[in-house]
């Protein structure tokens, strides 16, 4: 029900944050604890940058479902708005501004995934877009009654801002604090909203509404941040060498995102169960402590756990049949789930060299790649190695009605004419 959420007693999940290792900073631990006691509303923002989350946006994802199961209502907020504008944010140069819009259509896009992940039924959680209430204020009353609450001074200390001096602040961007801080407020305001959270480059702007919320309405509200993810190799996590990892099956196949997660390294295996998969804590310490070969079981509930959660089980079992083919001894267990690219039947009745079809099926970005790939041993054409970068490929090569293309160990790629 707007304004609060049912009060009965739940589980803290403060305590699983922590024990999940989720928490980077908090306005006040002992507090924010204490406020989890009992039902909270609680928010993260996401701006509608893209037609997609990827697998950098994952981890907010996951708190929000860790609140809803321990009996919290979340509220994911779309920055319709605040997309107008751009977060400075972790940032070393201004955003593109984006038009209305493209805004409104990413924002459809990403209700429907975050609807996989969170149960927006009965109120349970609520997704609202900032632009229903931010594009509707009047400048000069803004400045007037909020504008007023924000020291310059202070806004200039902040690291995000601060970060962005040394290349240069647009004026828009400057906004953006005021108007974060404001959601905040309006959606304590509406919804009874007592907690903020999202990635620690956002601490900043949380603590600007916290600070605004008390000011205007008398009452103290919290912040809570992630720490800001990366691999042990140092890698942004969502990044490989083909891009971002997305969690939209068009843009990233299931298959394809069971692959980036089995494929993680064995130092992260323990920290990545505990942050994306709803495990046990038990079981994931019993994973972790796998050495040498049997790590490949860990790697292989990793895989299965987060593909299930953002593509549902039927696409999680898929995924994994394809891999254990695909890996396994015996290639016919290969489903139709590995990735595919079709070709016209025309192409290899001609024939077409190796590294052409290795660039056109999207094995490497250029052909000047795909050649030096094939050159240097690592193109493989049905599991046997390719021996030069011009080899002619055509029906004759097809087996069970298709061609099995590898570049390297563990990338594939299912050929398919139509």
């Amino acid at each position: 029900m707007k304004g609060g959420v049912h009060r009965n007693k739940v589980e803290n999940v403060f305590d699983t944050f922590e024990a999940r290792s989720f928490i980077e900073q908090a306005t006040d631990r002992d507090l924010v604890r204490e406020l989890l006691q009992d039902p909270t509303t609680c928010y993260i923002g996401f701006d509608p940058t893209a037609s997609s989350f990827h697998v950098g946006s994952l981890l907010p994802i996951m708190a929000l479902v860790h609140m809803q199961r321990a009996g919290h209502r979340p509220i994911a907020v779309i920055g319709g708005g605040t997309g107008l504008v751009g977060d400075p944010s972790g940032k070393t140069e201004m955003r593109p501004i984006m038009k209305r819009e493209e805004i409104d259509k990413n924002a459809e896009a990403l209700k429907k995934q975050l609807s996989r992940f969170i149960d927006f039924g009965d109120e349970k959680a609520i997704m609202v877009n900032n632009a229903d209430w931010l594009t509707n204020l009047g400048y000069i009353d803004f400045l007037r009654d909020i504008g007023k609450h924000f020291s310059v001074n202070r806004m200039l200390a902040a690291e995000s801002y601060r970060i962005r001096l040394e290349t240069g602040l647009n004026f828009i961007e400057f906004n953006y604090m005021l108007l974060q801080a404001y959601d905040f407020w309006h959606l304590f305001k509406h919804y009874n909203c007592r907690l903020q959270m999202g990635g620690n480059d956002q601490w900043g702007n949380i603590l600007a509404g916290a600070d605004l919320t008390r000011r205007l309405g008398g009452k103290t509200v919290h912040g809570l941040t992630f720490p800001l993810l990366t691999t042990s190799a140092g890698i942004k996590m969502g990044k490989t060498h083909k891009g971002a990892v997305w969690l939209d099956p068009e843009l990233t196949s299931p298959y394809g995102y069971y692959q980036y997660w089995i494929n993680q390294d064995d130092l992260d295996i323990e920290r990545f169960l505990a942050l994306f998969t709803l495990l046990p804590l038990d079981e994931i310490r019993r994973l972790g402590a796998l050495k040498g070969s049997d790590i490949r079981e860990a790697k292989e509930v990793l895989a299965y756990e987060t593909t299930k959660l953002c593509h549902g089980q039927k696409e999680a079992d898929l995924a994994r049949q394809a891999s254990k083919g695909l890996f396994g001894p015996d290639k016919s267990m290969a489903s139709e789930a590995a990735p595919n690219y079709a070709i016209n039947t025309e192409v290899l009745e001609k024939g077409i060299p190796a590294y052409i079809l290795f660039e056109k099926a999207g094995m490497c970005k250029t052909r000047g790649e795909a050649r030096r790939l094939i050159s240097q041993g690592g193109g493989y054409l049905n599991d046997q190695r390719l021996q030069v970068f011009d080899q002619v490929i055509d029906l004759k090569d097809m087996k069970n009605d298709s061609l099995l293309l590898r570049a390297g160990k563990k990338r594939y790629m299912r050929i398919t004419v139509g």
